[in-house]
């Protein structure tokens, strides 16, 4: 039975291995999935390929700056628990200077590289840890900003990472501050948008729409003129863009003012410029189905066992 290029993809999500290694299992089974993951596990990959099936949404975000280079990664797991164990937690900043040093385009290329300071890849040296620890582990994602002064801020240990890049021509020691104040914005408030100029016109027409409406089934409003309600509409939008955007929030500090303000006022204080350019924020297990494991069951068949 022949197999293709989507078959190694497809035996890589189930498993974990790397695409070589699935290559070689389809090629020994005559390219039958079920074969080829008994193969895989009967080369000494079976707790790799076993746990890799299993849901990982817990884990780590970790952001750093390191040799000047701003990085954010989420690497999950199966259990908070795993999330806060030491060799997890430095795995995890392997990776994230694995990021930096090598610059990798996408994900596919961070695997394949040399994990920091090892001989193994970042794949391989995954795959020891799915053995290690004993829980499903995977890369998820990572962003790296090379330009300008980052600011990293990692908030609760790993619940959320994010990570601040500014364009300045102040030492980053004098905007390290404005960038951390920012950073904990983002974390704490979660922003759609950095900016109102982000605001796209589909989703400012979708804005208007809705609180048209709504004015139109207020018994208050839907008598007024249209140019009145027009113009209460555009009221309503400047408190759409102070409560999605993060440079016309309410500084949190200091609700006297923006954020904008805030980081102008910073610049001003240290007599330079200081402009934000962009940001991540990654939150562990986002976008993840959390759904019952198959984990209890399988203790309990073990226990009975």
């Amino acid at each position: 039975m022949a197999f293709t290029a989507a078959d190694v993809k497809t035996l890589r999500e189930m498993t974990g291995v790397g695409m070589m290694d699935c290559k070689k299992a389809l090629s020994a089974s005559d390219g039958d999935m079920d074969k080829a993951v008994e193969w895989l596990r009967e080369k000494g990959m079976a707790a790799s390929a076993k746990k890799a099936s299993r849901i990982a949404a817990e884990g780590m975000a970790y952001a750093a700056v390191i040799d000047g280079v701003g990085v954010v990664v989420e690497v999950n797991a199966e259990t908070d628990f795993v999330g806060k164990n030491e060799k997890f937690v430095n795995f995890v900043k392997g990776v994230a200077a694995t990021v930096a040093k090598e610059a990798p385009a996408d994900l596919d290329a961070l695997m394949a590289c040399k994990y920091d300071g090892g001989e193994l890849t970042v794949l391989e040296q995954q795959q020891e840890m799915v053995l290690v620890i004993g829980e499903n582990i995977r890369v998820r994602r990572f962003a790296r900003f090379d330009q300008g002064v980052s600011v990293a801020y990692v908030h609760a240990g790993g619940k959320i990472g994010v990570l601040v890049n500014l364009e300045t021509d102040l030492p980053a020691e004098k905007v390290e501050e404005a960038g951390k104040d920012a950073a904990m914005q983002i974390a704490a408030l979660n922003p759609r948008f950095w900016d109102k100029s982000q605001v796209t016109e589909d989703v400012l027409a979708e804005e208007k729409k809705i609180m048209m409406v709504q004015m139109e089934n207020d018994p208050k409003m839907a008598g007024k003129p249209e140019a009145v309600r027009e113009k209460i509409v555009l009221g309503k939008l400047n408190k759409f863009y102070v409560e999605n955007c993060l440079m016309q929030q309410e500084f949190v500090k200091d609700n006297s003012m923006s954020v904008e303000k805030y980081i102008a006022s910073v610049a001003k204080a240290q007599g330079g410029t200081i402009t934000f350019k962009d940001a991540v924020r990654f939150e562990k297990g986002e976008g993840i189905e959390k759904k019952q494991e198959n984990f209890a069951d399988e203790i309990a068949s073990l226990v009975k066992g």
